[in-house]
């Protein structure tokens, strides 16, 4: 359930939001509040928190650190004996207080009953003039009821600006990589690999240095991702090779599928096992066919590519008139000769071979070869005639 915090005046008022929202009013066990700035905290720091709570019976238990640099986090103020007695926000605290460097890092586990009539209690007497969580603290440091627990900092980092953001992010890369890794995926260069949490890779996969994987990407085992790939939604099956700097939006890779490098799959590819494309090709809404291939420097937009297809380099499938995307289709066994347009609807039907240089712009039946381009003419001696005349004009420049 969201609560809303219609007025922004502190995080002992958003609490009492949230207590309220959560229909808590006969609940006598522990709550637990967490901060919602604190990206890197995890299950096991939450299940912690819960067994001190358990341990100690304490009205309240919040976890702490001891960082070199405090600037901005609340500290956390002890007796002789140790105890806490308040946590001192940083606009608040005095020079003596600021010079302590064990902080608040904003978990918390409270008795339900404790909470309750604590929040109620909260005053704006202070510098910010708004409702602080962690004077419910204090009043339970008069109960001698507050327990702690230390955690590292790494876990609890807030953050405030865009730099502790990067930090963050940074450190939840690290994890990552280093839990895949540790999982029986050969991550190469854990400090480059950017893998988001949804992505799933399987043991023996290999990421190489410096890939991006986002969104619910699949990775299958014995996959391998080169260097500088980007993908986002994409599955890839085992035994397929994405070679360097492959990007991929929505799309699927099959079995022993080879890509790149520098390939550019838009939403709604589909290659299918044993398929193939090369440098510099971009599909779009296409599906190659098992065992086809596009090796070189093609455009395949908006097409049904069957099975065993060569296309040749320069290939270009012309799916849009202005208005509409138009399919072209390929059937099982075709050949299209390099530097081939495509205009599309059509349909080249099998074994048929489309001949280097062609423009298509009609149905190919089965068998037939389609060729399109202009009678070649040779004229002796021209190229000569032309260069002697080239050379009289610069000739004549320089003079």
């Amino acid at each position: 359930t969201t609560a809303v915090q219609e007025q922004q005046i502190g995080t002992g008022d958003a609490v009492r939001v949230g207590v309220s929202a959560a229909s808590i009013s006969e609940f006598d066990g522990y709550v637990v509040v967490l901060y919602g700035d604190t990206p890197l905290v995890h299950v096991g720091l939450v299940e912690a928190l819960m067994a001190r709570a358990s341990e100690s019976d304490a009205a309240a238990v919040l976890l702490t650190s001891t960082i070199e640099d405090p600037s901005g986090y609340g500290r956390i103020l002890r007796d002789a004996q140790g105890n806490v007695t308040a946590i001192r926000e940083h606009k608040d605290a005095s020079a003596a207080e600021r010079a302590v460097r064990e902080i608040n890092c904003g978990l918390y586990a409270f008795k339900a009953p404790f909470l309750r009539d604590a929040i109620a209690k909260l005053a704006t007497n202070n510098a910010q003039g708004e409702l602080y969580l962690t004077d419910v603290i204090e009043q339970a440091a008069q109960l001698k009821s507050v327990s702690t627990l230390s955690w590292a900092f790494a876990d609890v980092g807030g953050v405030n600006d865009r730099a502790q953001l990067a930090t963050c992010e940074q450190a939840m890369r690290l994890r990552i990589a280093t839990e895949l890794a540790r999982s029986g995926v050969t991550v190469r260069d854990p400090l480059t690999t950017y893998v988001e949490v949804d992505v799933r890779v399987e043991p023996d996969a290999i990421l190489e240095a410096n890939v991006h994987l986002r969104g619910k990407t699949v990775i299958t085992g014995g996959a391998c991702i080169d260097t500088g790939c980007v993908l986002k939604n994409v599955q890839v099956a085992a035994g397929a090779y994405l070679k360097p700097y492959t990007v991929a939006t929505d799309s699927e890779i099959g079995e022993n599928v080879e890509t790149g490098p520098f390939a550019h799959l838009r939403p709604q590819s589909v290659l299918e096992a044993e398929s193939k494309i090369g440098n510099f090709v971009e599909m779009k809404k296409t599906r190659l066919g098992r065992g086809s291939k596009a090796s070189h420097l093609s455009y395949l937009g908006d097409g049904q590519i069957g099975r065993d297809v060569n296309i040749g380099a320069g290939t270009i499938f012309c799916n849009y008139d202005g208005v509409n995307k138009n399919t072209t289709t390929l059937e099982d066994g075709v050949f299209i000769g390099s530097d081939s347009q495509l205009i599309a609807p059509v349909r080249v039907g099998e074994r048929a071979y489309v001949a280097t240089g062609t423009t298509v712009t009609r149905d190919v039946p089965a068998g037939a070869l389609a060729i399109g381009r202009l009678k070649q003419e040779n004229k002796e001696g021209y190229a000569d005639r032309l260069w002697a005349r080239f050379k009289a004009l610069k000739a004549a420049k320089k003079g």
